[in-house]
């Protein structure tokens, strides 16, 4: 058994190692500090593995964490005339019987599974059961220390506290031991990730018992949830000996990873599906204008749904909350000084929301599939000169196609400042409506660079590129904290306006610069 858990631990910082290598050798500025044969480099190894380290025990702590945070102590924030005690294990006594089908580790059909059972040829018992207990035990830890921190705080005896922890693992470990039988007398394994509509209607219905019954004044009293929680306990210690003698592990494996490569089929033709339904295949579409501008107008025409009418769409939703918060004002008037301050300090929370409504990793993403990733394969098309004017094309239109909402939010805006009592520098209103509109032109500026910069995906329309997604992912951070952000409006929306100037300004340059070089089909 240790010999096989040390395998699996070492094929899975495999995979992981090479993974991260993997990212570092996307990033721009890095991959030219890398050397090419990289993954003989020992000392990048011996820190990738370090990285897998430090990520394996935060993965313990830091789930459960986020756990107790937000799905048990924040509901004692939603629910305050309640004993936080009760309503703490009456919310995580519902949500443990979910995670006990829903969250299983041994139904879990995962890559590191298949290279080691399919591939390598691995004992399927061995390495199934030292993984699952591994799971299992990393369960226990997790939930351990915040059992005592959260619900010790909330007076349940420290004994119960730690009990809880055994009674989460006993649960999901009664599950798989039903489920094991099930494939016995069945022969149809389980899969978590492909649960049925009455896991899902299950699910929703445990929810609504969760937070539900506590907003109707409903709470399970805490010896019972106690009482359920020691049942599952031993439940659990029951399950353990059918998980421990059965001995079809590896067919049981082999219908998971069937399942799994169907699905990952299922999901390539659902996105081709769905891609080709936002496609007009009206042929009466045509263009009079010639080159890359007929080819831009025919792809603009042919994509209404995802470019056009989404943006009309988004205006008009716009236009309605506009007119909604000027009724408002007219049937609440004592709401229009409040307003009226949110809207000369709240400005950065707008960088969010024209991040969530602008239509740039959709326009991008419909690019590639329904015309870069035919039109890559020609020479010509890779031209500097060429790049650069399509670019130029795409960008204009973009920019026109965001614009639309974009209009309409600084325009209302401004208008709500007005309706709401004004301001004393009338300055203010045109930086509001200027500013909506470069923070709008800088996202259309800036997902189309990116793209041209880093082009993500490769000939199965797949995306191959950690630098484009921590790209993303960096965005949505920096706008998500903009929220938190209180500034005076025409401070910040001065500086928006500039630093959309010179954003774009910047990327401009750089696409002139690289992206001949970068705007290449992923291999």
């Amino acid at each position: 058994m240790i010999k096989t858990l040390r395998l699996s631990f070492a094929l899975k910082n495999t995979y992981r190692v090479n993974s991260i290598l993997y990212g570092l050798k996307q990033v721009p500025l890095i991959k030219k500090l890398l050397p090419d044969r990289l993954y003989q480099v020992q000392g990048l190894k011996i820190f990738a593995n370090i990285l897998t380290v430090i990520w394996e025990i935060i993965s313990v702590f830091l789930g459960k964490f986020l756990y107790f945070l937000i799905m048990i102590a924040g509901a004692a924030l939603l629910y305050k005339n309640k004993e936080a005690d009760g309503l703490y294990l009456h919310v995580m006594l519902f949500l443990t019987v979910i995670g006990a089908y829903a969250n299983t580790s041994l139904f879990n059909p995962t890559r590191d599974k298949y290279y080691a059972i399919t591939l390598m040829r691995m004992d399927a018992r061995k390495f199934t059961l030292v993984n699952y207990g591994y799971s299992i035990l990393k369960v226990i830890v997790g939930f351990l220390p915040f059992s005592f921190f959260f619900l010790g705080g909330a007076k349940i005896p420290a004994a119960f506290c730690v009990l809880i922890p055994f009674g989460v693992a006993g649960s999901k470990a009664a599950t798989a031991a039903i489920s094991l039988w099930r494939f016995e007398r069945r022969g149809i394994a389980f899969n978590e990730n492909r649960l049925g509509k009455f896991a899902w209607l299950a699910m929703g219905l445990l929810l609504a018992a969760a937070y539900g019954l506590p907003a109707v004044g409903a709470v399970l009293p805490k010896t019972v949830s106690m009482a359920v929680f020691l049942l599952f306990f031993a439940a659990g210690m029951a399950g353990i000996r059918k998980i421990v003698t059965f001995s079809d592990y590896r067919e049981m494996n082999r219908q998971l990873f069937s399942q799994m490569m169907v699905q990952m089929d299922d999901a390539a033709k659902i996105s081709q599906k769905q891609t080709r339904k936002i496609i007009s295949a009206d042929l009466s579409i045509t263009s009079r204008k010639k080159g890359f501008e007929y080819l831009n107008e025919l792809f603009v025409r042919r994509h209404q749904q995802i470019l056009w009418k989404s943006s009309q769409k988004t205006a008009v939703v716009c236009l309605f909350v506009v007119l909604g918060f000027l009724l408002a004002f007219f049937v609440r008037p004592e709401i229009k000084e409040r307003i009226n301050e949110l809207l000369l300090t709240f400005l950065p929370y707008f960088v969010f929301i024209m991040y969530a409504i602008n239509r740039g990793t959709g326009f991008t993403r419909a690019l590639f599939i329904n015309c870069d990733h035919s039109l890559l394969t020609y020479s010509f098309y890779k031209q500097p000169a060429m790049v650069l004017r399509l670019f130029r094309i795409r960008l204009r239109e973009i920019i026109k196609v965001n614009l639309l909402p974009a209009v309409v939010t600084g325009a209302g805006l401004a208008l709500l400042l007005y309706a709401s009592g004004g301001t004393d520098n009338p300055l203010n209103y045109a930086v509001i409506f200027v500013s909506i509109l470069c923070m709008s032109m800088f996202f259309s500026v800036h997902y189309l660079t990116i793209y041209y910069l880093m082009q993500p995906y490769n000939a199965g329309t797949e995306m191959k590129s950690a630098a484009y997604q921590l790209v993303l992912w960096a965005t949505y951070m920096v706008c998500f904290f903009m929220m938190k952000l209180r500034m005076d409006t025409l401070t910040f929306g001065i500086m928006c306006i500039v630093f959309c100037v010179l954003y774009c300004i910047l990327a401009c340059i750089l696409i002139y610069r690289f992206a001949p070089k970068t705007f290449r089909i992923r291999s």
